[in-house]
C-alpha cells in the first residue's frame, strides 16, 4: 500500500455555509457533502495498537450518532444507559465534549416517545447526528424528540417528532430539515408500513423548522422513504436544494417510486422522476448539471433542469474487477453475475472529483464509476483482519478462507453466515448485551447497512461496520491495489462495531463506536 500524491479536486458545491469552514457541523461536513477538499487527515492509525490515537472517550452505553465538531468542541449522542440487556430503547443523552481530551463539558437527557430497536444496524433512537452553526447546537432522538441548546448546554427549544433515524438532517439558511416521520414504529421498534394505499398524510416528509426556535416553516409533499440520505444542493442557476428518494423494501407508502427534486427555499417539488421498483438508499450528488442516481444494477445520469434520463451503464457488464489472489492481484476484465443485491450501496457512496464510488452489497468489492468516461472498476477489499502486537497483520479476504483459518485467525465456529465472520459482540462497556437486529453481528459488507464514506483532501476514508476502515487515494488512475493506502481499526474487530461515518476538524479525524468515541491525530 503507498501514500496518494496531493492532488486537487474541484468541490462539488458552492460553499453553502462558508462560515462553517474549519468545522464539521453536521453530518456532511461544512457543505453537506461528505468532502472537505485543502485538508490533511491521518492514513494510518490503530486503536488495537494504540498508534496516533490522540484520546479516547469511553462512553457508558451504544450509540450510533457521528460526531460534529464546532471550534474546540464536539457534540454526539449515545443511548440512555440500561441496566439489562435488551432490544429497545427510547431515550438518548446528548454530550458536548472537548476535542482536546474528550473531557465532558455538558450533557444532557433527551426523553424519547417510541421505543426503537437498539443497536440496529437501521439506526436506532440515538443515530442521527447533531447539527450546530456554533451558536446553537439541535440534537435528534429518532424516538420521538428535536431538542436545541446553545453553546453552554441551555434548552432553547424542544419539538416532540419522529424523525427516521437514517437520513441524517441538515441546515440550509437557517432552516433545519430532517425527514420527519408521520407513521409511528410499532411494539417491537421497527416500521413496517401496511401494504395498502396511505394519504399522504401518513407519508415520510422532509421538514423544515427554523433552527433558532423550533417553529415549522414547511414540509414536503411528494415524500421521501427513510432509507434516503438527501444532502444540500446548490444548482446551476444557485438555487439550494436537495433530492429525495421514494422506494425500497417495507412497503413504503411514498408514491410514486423514484427521486424528486426539491427547492429548499419553501419544499416545493421541482421535478420528479418515477422509477419502478427503486431502491433509494444512497446519496444524489450532482456533477455538471447532473444528478447521479444507482438503480437496477446501472449508473444513471439524470439532467437536474429537467428530470429526464440522459445515460445509463451497466454496473456489473464489462467492468474491471482487480482481486486478491494467494499472494498477489490479477486484474479482470468481466460480467458480474446478476444478482438482485448485488449492487445495493444504501448510503455508501459518495461522488469525489470525477468518480462516483459505492459499495457492492454482496460481493467484498468498492467499486467506482467515472462519470465522465463511464467506466466501471471494482477492488477487492479484504472482509476482516486480526491485529495484535509484535504481528503481522492477517486478514480474511474470501469466504473460502474460512474453511481453512477460521479457528487460526478469530477462534469462531465455521457454520457462520456470510456477513458474520467475525461476529461483533453487541456488548456495551458495561457488559450488557445490546441487539435489536441480529444483522448487527456482521462485518457490514453482507448487509446494506453501510456508512457513508468522508473525502479529506486526497483520501477516502470507508468504514464498516465491524470497526474497520479503508483509506483510498480517491484519484489513483487505476482502482487497484495500489490506491488502497491502508487498513486501519477502531478497535478490536468484533469489539468495535460501529455505524457512524468519520468526522474531521482541524487535522483530526472522529469516530463513534459501541464503546467510545476516539479521536485520530498523527
Amino acid at each position: 500500500m503507498r501514500r496518494a500524491c496531493l492532488s486537487f479536486f474541484p468541490v462539488l458545491l458552492s460553499s453553502l455555509l462558508s462560515s462553517f469552514a474549519g468545522n464539521w457541523p453536521q453530518a456532511g461536513g461544512p457543505n453537506g457533502n461528505f468532502i472537505i477538499s485543502n485538508a490533511k487527515a491521518p492514513t494510518e492509525w490503530s486503536v488495537t495498537l494504540d498508534q496516533n490515537i490522540a484520546w479516547k472517550k469511553t462512553l457508558p452505553e451504544l450509540g450510533q450518532s457521528s460526531v460534529t465538531v464546532w471550534g474546540d468542541r464536539v457534540y454526539f449522542s449515545i443511548n440512555k444507559p440500561v441496566e439489562k440487556d435488551t432490544v429497545l430503547a427510547k431515550d438518548i443523552v446528548a454530550y458536548c465534549c472537548s476535542t482536546i481530551d474528550g473531557s465532558i463539558i455538558w450533557k444532557r437527557e433527551i426523553p424519547g416517545i417510541y421505543p426503537l430497536k437498539i443497536a440496529s444496524s437501521w439506526g436506532d433512537s440515538s443515530g442521527l447526528p447533531a447539527v450546530t452553526d456554533g451558536k446553537h447546537v439541535a440534537f435528534f432522538n429518532a424516538s420521538g424528540a428535536i431538542e436545541c441548546f446553545d453553546k453552554n448546554g441551555n434548552r432553547i427549544w424542544r419539538r416532540e417528532a419522529l424523525s427516521s433515524y437514517r437520513g441524517s438532517p441538515f441546515l440550509i439558511d437557517n432552516k433545519l430539515i430532517y425527514m420527519q416521520m408521520n407513521w409511528p414504529p410499532d411494539e417491537k421498534g421497527g416500521y413496517p408500513h401496511p401494504k395498502v394505499e396511505l394519504p399522504v398524510s401518513e407519508w415520510t416528509q422532509m421538514q423544515s423548522v427554523d433552527f433558532k426556535t423550533g417553529e415549522p416553516m414547511w414540509s414536503t409533499k411528494c415524500g421521501g422513504n427513510i432509507g434516503s440520505q438527501p444532502m444540500p444542493l446548490t444548482l446551476p442557476d444557485g438555487k439550494k436544494a436537495f433530492l429525495v428518494g421514494r422506494g425500497g423494501g417495507h412497503a413504503p407508502p411514498e408514491k410514486p417510486l423514484g427521486v424528486s427534486l426539491v427547492d429548499a427555499t419553501d419544499g416545493s417539488e421541482i421535478w420528479k422522476l418515477p422509477i419502478d421498483n427503486y431502491e433509494c438508499r444512497q446519496t444524489k450528488p450532482i456533477y455538471n448539471g447532473y444528478a447521479l442516481i444507482i438503480h437496477d444494477e446501472e449508473h444513471w445520469w439524470v439532467d437536474i433542469e429537467s428530470g429526464k434520463v440522459t445515460k445509463k451503464v451497466s454496473l456489473l457488464e464489462n467492468v474491471t474487477v482487480r482481486k486478491k489472489k494467494g499472494d498477489g492481484w490479477v486484474s479482470k476484465s468481466t460480467s458480474l453475475e446478476a444478482n438482485p443485491r448485488s449492487e445495493k450501496t444504501d448510503q455508501s457512496n459518495l461522488l469525489v472529483g470525477d468518480y462516483h464510488y459505492f459499495r457492492s452489497y454482496i460481493y467484498n468489492y468498492l467499486g467506482r464509476v467515472n462519470v465522465n468516461t463511464g467506466m466501471v472498476e471494482y477492488l477487492q477489499l479484504p472482509i476482516s483482519m486480526l491485529r495484535q502486537p509484535d504481528y503481522p497483520d492477517e486478514f480474511i479476504w474470501n469466504e473460502s478462507d474460512l474453511k481453512t483459518k477460521p479457528e487460526k485467525l478469530f477462534n469462531v465456529p465455521t457454520e457462520i453466515s456470510h456477513w458474520t465472520f467475525k461476529p461483533n459482540r453487541m456488548v456495551n462497556t458495561r457488559g450488557h448485551k445490546l441487539l435489536g437486529d441480529i444483522r448487527s453481528r456482521g462485518n457490514g459488507w453482507g448487509h446494506f447497512a453501510a456508512q457513508i464514506p468522508t473525502a479529506v483532501g486526497d483520501y477516502l476514508y470507508i468504514p464498516i461496520m465491524n470497526g474497520m476502515v479503508y483509506v483510498i487515494d480517491w484519484n489513483a488512475n487505476f482502482l487497484d491495489e495500489e490506491a488502497l493506502v491502508s487498513i486501519n481499526d477502531l478497535g478490536p474487530i468484533g469489539e468495535a462495531w460501529t455505524r457512524s461515518n468519520l468526522s474531521y476538524s482541524k487535522g483530526k479525524l472522529f469516530a463513534q463506536t459501541i464503546r467510545e468515541i476516539v479521536c485520530i491525530q498523527n
